[in-house]
């Protein structure tokens, strides 16, 4: 047997499908909601006026709360700005002190080059270290002030702000 020899048989027609009787067919049934009238009466004077202090009292407690709104808004603009600057102010410092370090190395580097002897290697080492020790300290702290600063600056908004909330409170 090989495969030029069988062909699948070819599937046969469904016959078709003579229904005995037929189903009626039903429409859907219409639904309306029924009409009431309402009854015609006149509302008190006092809950009219009720009423009407109510809706004035909202609208006054609106205005506040979209006045509170927008000077929080404010005050998280002016801290983002601030921040904003203080990060950019201190992202330069770092770089300043990355070339000043790298000159440094650089330099000493150079200086190694022009050692003749093993007690002029480990006096010039000493030197650098001592050097770029006292140097690192006091970038370092010039790091942390800014970063100091950086910080107060930007939570001034933020303190002013609370400040003028407690005063309009009391």
């Amino acid at each position: 047997m090989n495969d030029t020899t069988m062909k699948p048989k070819p599937a046969k027609a469904a016959a078709p499908v003579i229904p005995l009787f037929e189903m009626p067919k039903f429409g859907m049934p219409g639904f309306e909601m029924p009409k009431f009238d309402m009854p015609t009466m006149e509302i008190p004077a006092a809950f009219r006026e009720l009423a009407e202090k109510g809706v004035a009292q909202t609208k006054d407690a609106y205005e506040k709360m979209r006045a509170t709104a927008e000077q929080g808004t404010e005050t998280l603009a002016a801290c983002y700005s601030t921040a904003s600057k203080g990060s950019t102010e201190y992202g330069l410092k770092v770089i300043e002190i990355a070339r000043a370090n790298t000159n440094a190395y650089f330099d000493f580097v150079g200086s190694l080059f022009g050692v003749k002897s093993p007690s002029e290697l480990i006096e010039l080492t000493t030197a650098h270290s001592r050097t770029q020790f006292e140097t690192i300290t006091g970038q370092g702290k010039e790091l942390a002030a800014l970063a100091q600063k950086v910080a107060t600056d930007s939570a001034e908004p933020i303190k002013s702000g609370v400040e003028k909330a407690l005063k309009k409170v009391a």
